[in-house]
């Protein structure tokens, strides 16, 4: 997956609104199978809907359904992550998300692809990689991020590439949710 595209995750489910995110945190537990768990936390969440009516399918779909339903759960589990808890707080005045599940394959996580003993994921020339653990390598087209095999946390912070636009704050909405 292409990370310019990745706070669109959330938008899937979210149109005509968008919840957008400054960046996403990802901590990723790897087993020798390559199986796991990981840690997804969703930096400064906030929404670009420009009316009332989509600023408020927004937070429905944020607090309700992101935050609450089964029906996000289960559509996580066709991807094959199987969502362990998912929380939203606020933290240094922004409403943050925190998301840990567990996956059978590492290859379903944001387009991470394991070849002949590496890990390494893709990403567009221009996206940001604010941190890493893993191996920085870039060249005029793409971005790569690579791991050695037999490295069993994989972490990266990827800057969300959105055009700084208006924007909505959620976080005055968050206790009422709860």
């Amino acid at each position: 997956m292409n990370f310019r595209i990745l706070p669109l995750v959330l938008c899937a489910f979210l149109l005509p609104g968008c919840l957008i995110v400054s960046k996403i945190s990802y901590h990723i537990s790897v087993g020798e199978d390559r199986s796991g768990s990981a840690v997804v936390t969703f930096h400064d969440i906030r929404s670009d809907a420009i009316g009332n009516k989509e600023f408020e399918e927004d937070r429905k779909n944020l607090f309700e359904y992101i935050l609450k339903s089964d029906e996000f759960v289960n559509s996580l589990q066709l991807e094959g992550k199987f969502i362990k808890s998912r929380d939203l707080k606020i933290s240094e005045g922004k409403l943050t998300g925190v998301a840990k599940y567990d996956f059978n394959d590492v290859e379903k996580i944001e387009g991470i692809r394991h070849q002949d003993g590496l890990y390494y994921l893709t990403l567009q020339s221009d996206d940001k990689v604010l941190s890493t653990n893993g191996e920085m390598v870039s060249t005029g087209d793409y971005k790569r991020i690579i791991w050695r095999d037999s490295a069993t946390e994989l972490l990266f912070e990827i800057e969300s590439g959105q055009v700084q636009q208006k924007t909505r704050d959620l976080t005055p909405y968050l206790n009422k949710a709860k």
